[in-house]
This record gives C-alpha cells, structure tokens and sequence, in this order.
C-alpha cells in the first residue's frame, strides 16, 4: 500500500469515527446499533470469499475489532 492510501485511509477511518459518534450523540443511532455496524463490516471481512485479498480482509477485520474493543465509536455512559 502506498503512502497516499494510508493517508486517505486514515482521514476515512477518521471521518467514519466521527459521523458515528455524532448519530449516537445527536439520538439519531443508539449505540446498539452502532455496535451491529461495525461488526457487520467486521464480519463481511472475516466472512469474504478466500483469495489474493485475504491478508487485507483479515488486517481489516482485526482492525474493526479493535475499534469495538477499544470503544472508539461509540461514548460509552
């Protein structure tokens, strides 16, 4: 991956953190749902067919998962 698609990479991840945490905070997702988003694109990536992607699918995967763990898009009250 080039240096260029990490930086857009990051903004997205970014960006993407922040709209969630901004329809939890406004009441427009409750955090329930929030939660189901991000394991869905979790699980499409642990789930995707094998092939020459299957080191990104997983790195995403794990990545999407820390981010649940951690707690990043969501307030936890």
């Amino acid at each position: 991956m080039t240096f260029h698609n990490d930086i857009a990479g990051t903004a997205a991840l970014s960006i993407c953190e922040s709209l969630l945490l901004a329809l939890n905070d406004h009441k427009i997702l409750p955090e329930a749902e929030i939660v189901g988003v991000l394991r869905d694109a979790a699980a499409a990536h642990e789930n995707a067919p094998t092939g020459d992607k299957d080191e990104l699918n997983a790195a995403v995967a794990a990545l999407i998962n820390g981010i649940l763990a951690g707690g990043n898009s969501v307030r936890r009250r």
